[in-house]
């Protein structure tokens, strides 16, 4: 058993970009913990997804071992965490099973939005920080600057940071010995009862589900029956072991320690992300305090393009919520595109991530509806009630108000973008709370209305800032505003999927552009279809796709012009028949399209 002076766990914070995964890498190399030949960029970003969009999206875990310059053994526990703002959740998590983190600052781009969000998760976790200059190889590096940032802006003493180069792997053993010298060791007892973190779980298609854990007091061992204490249910563990990074088994856990436990859990809902695991037979007397549930902000439908896949589709979605708890679900009906299910989400990026993930893990192709925010609607006697999809909106004679979500966005901006910047706030409703500087950058704090910034607000403000800026936020609460529910009717019926909620000022432009859109994506049909935005009873807009015509006087040659009239008064008084009964298709591909029409 390790001793607990010779366990150090903590993780690596940092905004996107600035070298979480690279560090963790030559922390990995340098300590021989995987073979020369086995080494490759980004070794622990392991999903598909995560290597191809160059982000990390899951935390992952690794164990070290490392022989100190005092000659001690110490075995690390590291974790990597995201550092996109849709994934500030899997880093809250993972912030309460360590101690302490490495915070990592970019030396030629300084102190960013999201390094402001992450740290104040592992200040908030009671964290140990040692602040990291990484990318000191690059010529535009400028140390100084940005360890004085760090003291103004975060507050940390930055004075002895550690300059490294995660690339050429300059700076990597002071790391190693600041982690052991400057990080706490865990507390714990190894005779108390076993009380164990759930942090993560994941579904295999072998070992059912595995689970990660960190033990705070007691022991672990093969073939104990352990007590989930949330839901009751007792499983028998089959096999123990830590991530080197690969899976490797071990006899027992001790305290101090992560690692992971499988137990022929067959259900994904008997494991719930911050309960606490104790034995059977001798458990602990209290559980841990576990995770705050984490709330939704965008909400769209998930249904499959063939209905016979509906099963199927639950099923993925069942098992992605386990491997990610920030994802919630409910199943919902549609009058356009039948069964599917009401998801919640952290943010766009998020959504795109769980959409990529079914669409590959299990080979669904899925229609996707417009994102919505959860609405209060207070009705006129005296009720609330959240409104999540705006086909839902009751009547609005028995409504008294609307109120919208809104979020204090923190944007951090080079000087000369600002006036860009302050203009897209302003049109999309912003309200400016603050402006402050750090350096030549601008740090702008905004009131905005949530439902302006899910659709495209991060790609406009990455291209007005020509990718400069950098973008974090907060849900605030909710206000009142002049808010209406806009239809998309196509051929006098409401197309449920398509409708949203609006700005009454914004009503009229977003509806033009929504008719227009669709009528270049649905299809000619034999009869004339209008398409119409309507609020209530009003209509705001209007196209008119054109009939299909069949040349019915090509038959006639010569003869009398009479003869022709008729036929086409014929042709005429059936259209009108068919139009009057004319069901319109609407394809896939024109939901997808119109949908996307702001990005």
């Amino acid at each position: 058993m390790i001793p607990l002076s010779h366990i150090r766990n903590f993780s690596i914070v940092a905004h996107i970009d600035h070298g979480k995964s690279t560090l963790a890498d030559r922390l990995i190399q340098q300590t021989n913990t995987v073979a020369e030949r086995d080494m490759k960029a980004q070794m622990l970003d392991s999903m598909d997804i995560e290597r191809e969009r160059g982000i990390t999206i899951k935390a992952q875990t690794v164990r070290i071992n490392y022989t100190a310059q005092n000659g001690e053994d110490y075995v690390l526990n590291l974790i990597d965490t995201p550092g996109h703002v849709d994934f500030a959740y899997e880093v809250s998590r993972s912030m309460r099973a360590v101690e302490g983190s490495l915070l990592v600052v970019d030396s030629t781009q300084g102190v960013e939005a999201q390094t402001l969000a992450n740290v104040y998760h592992a200040i908030d976790a009671g964290h140990e920080i040692v602040p990291v200059l990484n990318k000191i190889d690059l010529p535009a590096s400028d140390c100084d600057r940005v360890a004085e940032q760090i003291e103004d802006v975060i507050g940390i003493d930055a004075s002895g940071a550690i300059r490294v180069s995660a690339k050429t792997g300059q700076g990597i053993t002071e790391t190693l010995e600041a982690i052991v010298q400057h990080l706490p060791a865990p507390k714990g007892t190894l005779d108390a009862p076993l009380k164990a973190m759930l942090v993560d779980s994941w579904y295999d298609a072998y070992l059912g589900v595995i689970v990660l854990v960190r033990i705070m007091d007691g022991r672990l061992k093969k073939g104990d029956r352990v007590r989930m204490m949330q839901n009751g249910s007792v499983h028998q563990v089959d096999r123990i072991g830590v991530f080197r990074p690969a899976m490797t088994v071990v006899d027992e856990l001790g305290p101090g320690e992560i690692g992971f436990i499988t137990a022929s859990i067959k259900q994904v809902r008997d494991t719930k992300v911050g309960d606490t695991i104790t034995l059977d037979k001798a458990p602990c007397d209290e559980p841990l305090s576990g995770f705050k549930p984490s709330v939704p902000v965008v909400f769209c439908g998930l249904f499959p393009v063939d209905s016979n896949e509906f099963e199927d589709l639950r099923e993925a979605i069942e098992k992605l919520a386990l491997n990610d708890s920030s994802f919630s679900s409910e199943m919902e009906t549609s009058a356009a595109l039948g069964f599917g299910f009401r998801c919640g989400f952290l943010g766009l990026l998020h959504l795109e991530v769980i959409r990529d993930r079914i669409e590959r893990e299990y080979d669904i192709e899925m229609i996707t509806t417009a994102p919505s925010v959860i609405y209060h609607i207070y009705m006129k006697d005296g009720m609330m009630q959240p409104l999540h999809n705006p086909a839902d909106m009751p009547d609005l004679t028995y409504v008294e108000h609307l109120e919208e979500p809104r979020i204090k966005a923190t944007i951090l901006v080079p000087d000369e973008y600002l006036g860009d910047v302050l203009k897209l706030c302003q049109d999309r409703r912003g309200i400016q709370m603050d402006l402050t500087y750090a350096g030549s950058r601008a740090m702008v704090v905004y009131d905005l209305p949530l439902n302006e910034v899910v659709f495209d607000f991060y790609d406009r403000l990455k291209s007005v800032t020509k990718g400069y800026a950098s973008f974090d936020y907060q849900l605030v609460g909710y206000r009142q505003d002049n808010l209406v529910k806009m239809s998309i009717l196509v051929n006098d019926e409401p197309v449920d999927a398509l409708s949203m909620m609006v700005h009454r000022d914004r009503a009229e432009a977003r509806g033009r552009a929504m008719v227009e859109k669709l009528k270049d994506l649905i299809p000619r049909h034999m009869f004339k279809i209008p398409i119409q935005a309507a609020i209530g009873g009003k209509v705001i807009a209007r196209e008119t796709l054109s009939a299909m015509r069949k040349d019915v006087t090509a038959k006639c040659y010569g003869g009398d012009a009479t003869r022709k009239k008729k036929l086409l008064e014929k042709q005429k008084a059936g259209k009108k028949k068919m139009r009057q009964f004319g069901k319109v298709e609407i394809p896939q591909e024109a939901f997808i399209s119109a949908l996307k029409m702001d990005s």
